[in-house]
């Protein structure tokens, strides 16, 4: 479901403003984990960038629910109750060139990573390494205060 139907406009604006989040994901024990990401509406979706080796992508594996923190630079926040999806596979890499082009601004030409900038077919070849995957934010609620 595309965000516009589970949020507000004001909300939408302030994710699209806003990309840093802090992600909640649940342990085996019960234990919320969290962990910092970038996020982003790509395509009318909430997505953010992963790896499948990482302990998120496994707790998601096991329990998809997961709680997003969105900030500004001051003190305005937005929490997201979603589920998500992974989207991994052949069209894992190429996701994540959207998905980076809008957090970065950078519609065509290089894009940054870790400090360096890559060309796209560099940054690609990054993914595949990394084993790239990204998550899909399907929201339930929002509420918060910016």
């Amino acid at each position: 479901m595309e965000l516009s139907e589970r949020l507000a406009d004001r909300d939408l604006e302030f994710l699209t403003a806003n990309h840093t989040a802090g992600m909640i994901t649940i342990a085996p024990d019960g234990m919320p984990k969290v962990a910092r990401v970038g996020v982003a509406v790509v395509d009318g979706k909430l997505w953010s960038s992963g790896t499948l080796d990482r302990t998120r992508t496994k707790r998601l594996r096991r329990d998809p629910r997961c709680t997003l923190y969105v900030t500004d630079p001051g003190f305005g926040w937005l929490a997201l109750e979603t589920t998500v999806t992974i989207l991994e596979g052949a069209d894992a890499p190429l996701h994540n060139v959207k998905l980076m082009r809008v957090m970065q601004g950078k519609p065509s030409g290089s894009l940054s990573w870790f400090g360096g900038e890559l060309s796209e077919e560099d940054f690609l070849r990054t993914m595949v390494e990394e084993k790239r995957v990204v998550y899909e934010f399907d929201v339930s609620r929002g509420y918060g205060m910016h």
